[in-house]
């Protein structure tokens, strides 16, 4: 279970490390293969490979005839990049994925449970920013539910 949000540095190379406390758990699950996507809101997507497969493979069951379904497939599958982590923790952030996210020099790690949101520190204080300036109801299919 991924959950937390950590400040991650990106090194003149485009890497970023994965943090010890994620580390471990991670490499089990990817065996060093990851999966980061672009996300239609603005960041990317981090996956243990073998959680992204029956999400690809759900998203190219998809009708490509169907524009809105054709636009989540080029986004989705087309930015997805199978990516190394190397003996220390480190992975590649490439320059189309930094470009698309807005990811310069910081990125924001945020666990999902499954996997991880990478978002550039901008487009994270303005996501904190709107969620507080939100309406708090919870969404309905939460019903009753209470924090």
């Amino acid at each position: 279970m991924y959950r937390g949000v950590t400040l991650l540095n990106i090194d003149g190379k485009s890497r970023a490390a994965v943090p010890t406390k994620y580390r471990e758990v991670l490499m089990a699950e990817s065996s060093g293969s990851i999966v980061i996507t672009a996300h239609p809101h603005g960041c990317l997507l981090m996956y243990p490979r073998t959680a992204w497969e029956p999400i690809q493979q759900k998203i190219m069951q998809l009708s490509s005839f169907d524009k809105k379904s054709s636009k989540f497939q080029r986004l989705l599958v087309g930015y997805a990049e199978d990516v190394s982590i190397d003996a220390s923790g480190r992975f590649l952030i490439s320059s189309e994925l930094r470009s698309f996210s807005n990811i310069e020099k910081i990125a924001m790690l945020v666990g999902q449970g499954s996997h991880f949101e990478l978002w550039s520190e901008d487009r994270w204080t303005q996501q904190v920013q709107d969620i507080s300036g939100e309406d708090d109801s919870l969404p309905e299919e939460l019903g009753g539910f209470s924090l």
